[in-house]
């Protein structure tokens, strides 16, 4: 990893700024690299737009502000339409399936989670975002999955972290369910190409 540009983007009350620090906590404290976050929000609490964004790097990021992201996690339909471009040609998609509706482009690693409804079945819509990050952690394997679900018990509330846990591993199995032996035999072939 050299430097890796993430945008989070949803609606205000969707846990978009927990999910970034996270994300930052995994990559910077359990996984030993740098990273740095930034957050912007409307003037409402709840319901305006919402976004995070982070760099991570192997090295001390200089520079704390993303040029065009690699990964650009998306929650909200509003999210989606205000910051789709800024993504990189060959970055990864990855977004939440039901409130979503994506223009994908020829080639685009895009992958799709119906994490709010994953959140409803494990009784707290609250927890979708963790949803997100299991989802987001198998995903990317930016971090060791380990790194990423060590850094959601550190930051939840105290209290939440079973519920929360059981949170993030629902999202890693539906990717492994959805994904994962597609990934695995995309790598095969591209391995004996």
């Amino acid at each position: 990893m050299n430097r890796t540009e993430i945008r989070i983007t949803g609606f205000g009350g969707q846990g978009v700024v927990l999910a970034g620090h996270i994300i930052g906590r995994a990559c910077a404290i359990h996984a030993g690299n740098h990273a740095t976050m930034i957050q912007s929000f409307g003037p409402e609490a709840r319901g305006s737009a919402c976004s995070a964004t982070l760099v991570v790097a192997e090295t001390e990021v200089l520079y704390p502000y993303i040029r065009r992201p690699d990964i650009f996690t998306v929650m909200s339909a509003e999210g989606y339409d205000r910051y789709r471009d800024e993504l990189k040609e060959q970055g990864t998609l990855v977004y939440e399936e039901n409130l979503v509706r994506a223009n994908l482009k020829d080639g685009q690693p895009s992958f799709g989670v119906p994490s709010t409804r994953i959140a409803e079945t494990l009784g707290r819509t609250i927890v979708q975002n963790i949803v997100m990050l299991g989802f987001f952690a198998a995903v990317t394997e930016i971090v060791p999955r380990k790194a990423m679900r060590a850094a959601v018990e550190a930051s939840v509330p105290q209290g939440t972290e079973t519920l929360n846990l059981a949170a993030f591993d629902a999202g890693v199995a539906h990717f492994d369910e959805t994904y994962g032996t597609a990934k695995a035999g995309a790598a095969e072939s591209t391995a004996s190409a």
